[in-house]
C-alpha cells in the first residue's frame, strides 16, 4: 500500500494577504506534486487551492516550470539539512554515515512533494537547478570517503552507488511495492545491508562500519 500524502487545506489560504501569494502558491503546488507527481499538477490546480484566480499565479512565476524549479531548490536545500543533521549526531564517521540511511528515508517519507520536484525536474531544454552548497551529494560523498580505504575507487563512484540505492528503496516504498511483506526486513535495514554490501566490496568491513547484515528487526 502506498504513502499517505498530508492533507491541504485551502481555506486556510483563502485569507492571504499581499506579500504571502507567493508563499500560498508554492504550498499547493507542493501538496499536488505529491498527490499527483511533478507532471501532474497546473498552475490552474494551485491557484483553485489557494483561493485565487488562474491568472493570479503569473504575477510571480513565468510558468509551471518555474514553481517546479523553486520546489526543486527548496526541496535538496532541505535535503541537506537533515543529511547533515544527521551525520552531525554520529559519534564516529561510520556512525554519521549509518545515520544519513534512515535520515535519506525519513525525508522521502514526510516530503513527498519535495522528493519527488527534486528528483523528477523537466524543464524545457533546462537543467534542474543547481542546490544550495554544501548539496546533499556532498555530504553523502564526504561521509563515504572517510570508509573508504586509500588507492581504492573514486569516493564520489562508491557515493554514487549508495545514492542510487538510496533512492530506490525510498521509491520502491512509496509506490507500495512489497518490500514490507512476506516478512521483509524494513526499508531501513534494507537499505543498511545494501550500502554495507557496496562497501564491503571496496575493502571496508562490517567492524568499521559498525554493522552487519541484518534481518527483520523486532517488534
Amino acid at each position: 500500500m502506498g504513502q499517505s500524502v498530508p492533507s491541504f487545506d485551502p481555506a486556510a489560504r483563502r485569507g492571504y494577504h499581499h506579500g504571502n501569494l507567493r508563499e500560498a502558491l508554492l504550498e499547493a503546488a507542493r501538496h499536488l506534486v505529491a498527490e499527483r507527481g511533478p507532471q501532474g499538477f497546473t498552475l490552474t490546480e494551485a491557484a483553485r487551492r489557494a483561493g485565487v484566480s488562474p491568472s493570479a499565479p503569473y504575477r510571480h512565476f513565468k510558468d509551471r516550470e518555474e514553481v517546479l524549479s523553486e520546489l526543486c531548490q527548496r526541496g535538496f536545500a532541505l535535503f541537506g539539512q537533515r543529511l547533515q543533521t544527521a551525520a552531525g549526531a554520529g559519534a564516529s564517521s561510520a556512525e554519521a554515515l549509518s545515520r544519513m540511511g534512515p535520515a535519506y528515508l525519513r525525508f522521502a517519507r514526510e516530503e513527498p512533494g519535495y522528493y519527488a520536484a527534486m528528483f523528477a525536474f523537466h524543464g524545457a531544454g533546462t537543467a534542474a537547478p543547481e542546490p544550495a552548497r554544501p548539496g546533499p551529494f556532498a555530504i553523502l560523498a564526504q561521509a563515504v570517503a572517510s570508509q573508504l580505504p586509500e588507492g581504492g575507487r573514486a569516493p564520489r563512484l562508491v557515493a554514487l552507488q549508495v545514492w542510487a540505492l538510496s533512492h530506490g528503496v525510498a521509491m520502491l516504498e512509496r509506490a507500495g511495492m512489497p518490500i514490507h511483506g512476506d516478512g521483509a526486513p524494513p526499508p531501513e535495514v534494507v537499505l543498511e545491508n545494501g550500502v554495507a554490501a557496496l562497501l564491503g566490496r571496496q575493502g571496508v568491513g562490517d567492524a568499521a562500519l559498525g554493522t552487519g547484515p541484518r534481518g527483520a528487526e523486532p517488534a
